[in-house]
């Protein structure tokens, strides 16, 4: 009996709470039928007005007669009412507590197959839109330390507030069953301490996650070895990039609007790397370049090993091993 109690003591309250109040209500019901079986014929008669007049409804369908009946229907309210009451409060208490966990970035994330995008900046939330936009029905669960509350009304992003170099946080992550992990740089520090900060949360997240694909963005060119031997999958050079954009526009006035008009374009995830096919085997890259052409996908380059050739000589011969660069619909 005592296990019991402590077991029963270990539920939510919430749940105790209106335990004991149906426990009130049921112990009433029959009371008023052995009391005033003409009035109450039947148990669920007498439950029914528990019910009705613990909620303070009150049909009068069924009305004590006795001096009895009545004390007893005085004690239901002021005892049953009150738990009854309480659970009501105790409910809506705990749906607020519940979405302000879930706005504040503290409730654990239960799905599988997610997207987590780690650091909140502009780029963060333009990919976030356009994920949101191109896969409607992707999970992307955002782990930031700057944010109070989630950024996004969208049910699809969920937020998870703390340090995403520690275990708790990546846990409520649901690492495990993420699909792909991106870390991006916290452009508020020093790019030596913001890419300490991306390897430290990179070791992290391999080190719960071993074979979770993760791409990684680093400023400063030092450091793309450091991320690599950390174990990540792709490394993204921010400052290098930007800079060839700058020195084309510089040769080429207006080549950054044309770049940019070009990744937009490309939005929608129509430049991919694909397998060789094994009919394709053998063949030089201008033939396979005209033969894709028919198929409205133009060739750009070819992927052997880790190195990606762009334009490569017409008579390079592509292999089952390699990947083709291209642009297809």
């Amino acid at each position: 009996m005592q296990q019991l109690i402590h077991g029963f003591l270990r539920w939510p309250l919430v749940i105790r709470i209106l335990i004991m109040a149906l426990a009130v209500m049921s112990t009433c019901g029959v009371m008023i039928h052995y009391l005033e079986p003409d009035t109450f014929p039947s148990f669920f008669d007498g439950i029914w007005w528990a019910v009705i007049t613990t909620s303070t409804v009150g049909y009068g369908d069924f009305v004590p007669k006795t001096a009895e009946g009545k004390t007893l229907g005085i004690l239901l309210i002021l005892v049953g009412a009150g738990f009854l009451s309480t659970y009501f409060v105790m409910l809506a208490t705990e749906t607020v507590t519940t979405q302000n966990g879930y706005m504040e970035g503290k409730t654990a994330y239960k799905g599988k197959g997610q997207v987590i995008i780690i650091g909140w900046n502009e780029r963060t939330r333009e990919i976030i839109h356009q994920l949101t936009s191109l896969q409607s029905s992707c999970d992307v669960i955002l782990i930031d330390d700057s944010l109070q509350k989630n950024p996004y009304r969208n049910n699809h992003v969920h937020f998870v507030k703390g340090s995403p170099f520690k275990d708790t946080i990546l846990q409520k992550a649901n690492l495990r069953e993420a699909k792909i992990a991106l870390v991006t740089s916290d452009q508020n520090k020093d790019e030596m301490t913001s890419d300490m900060n991306t390897i430290l949360t990179l070791l992290a997240i391999k080190g719960n996650q071993p074979s979770l694909h993760t791409v990684v963005e680093v400023l400063q060119k030092d450091q793309v070895e450091n991320a690599k031997r950390a174990g990540a999958d792709e490394v993204i050079q921010t400052n290098m990039q930007t800079s060839l954009v700058m020195m084309n526009s510089i040769i080429s006035q207006g080549m950054s609007k044309t770049i940019l008009k070009l990744l937009n374009h490309l939005k929608g995830n129509n430049l991919k790397l694909i397998p060789v096919m094994d009919e394709h085997a053998g063949s030089t890259f201008q033939s396979l370049s005209a033969l894709l052409l028919k198929e409205r996908v133009i060739l750009l380059g070819i992927k052997k090993g880790e190195n990606t050739l762009v334009n490569p000589p017409m008579d390079v011969v592509v292999e089952t091993t390699d990947e083709l660069l291209v642009i297809s619909n």
